[in-house]
């Protein structure tokens, strides 16, 4: 954006703010999606082993270590699935900011809100950043959310109905 002709800080662009979000160590783990899946299995991993240990109290799972063993897989689903969702709300935000025709910005602090309405030239180019660079994020996010959550979901219904 021309610093000259644009009324909104530098930090609150929405360009720069997708450049920072990029940069930032956890926000650009979904830039690849194998990247993203890594990450996710090794905290889904180390979820499981928390929720073993946790779940080993339990005296009703000192009789059946089938379900003890289940109920710490599927419980420790929870992890991935709220960094996943996470990572989905800071780039779906990015997203509505560099898609839209209006920038909110504050000056100075929460209470003076503005919007500037962006150039037709900037819009253009944001709208291709959007489209290149955010959307197939947001898509591999969604993908990975919608698996895990069918996951943690199949194994709620696999006690819900005590199928086994």
């Amino acid at each position: 954006m021309n610093e000259s002709k644009c009324p909104v800080p530098r930090e609150q662009q929405p360009t720069n703010e997708f450049i920072e979000l990029s940069k930032s160590k956890i926000f650009s783990w979904p830039k690849t999606k194998k990247s993203l899946i890594i990450i996710l299995a090794k905290f889904w991993l180390g979820a499981f082993v928390l929720f073993l240990v946790i779940s080993s109290g339990s005296v009703y799972f000192k009789t059946s270590l089938f379900k003890y063993i289940l109920l710490s897989f599927f419980s420790s689903l929870s992890i991935p699935l709220l960094i996943t969702i996470r990572l989905y709300l800071g780039w779906n935000h990015i997203f509505k900011r560099l898609t839209s025709e209006k920038v909110e910005y504050e000056e100075s602090g929460w209470y003076d809100g503005q919007v500037w309405e962006k150039p037709l030239v900037l819009r253009e180019k944001e709208i291709l950043i959007a489209s290149i660079e955010v959307k197939p994020i947001l898509r591999n996010l969604i993908q990975i959310l919608s698996i895990i959550s069918v996951l943690a979901l199949s194994g709620i219904s696999i006690f819900q109905y005590n199928i086994f």
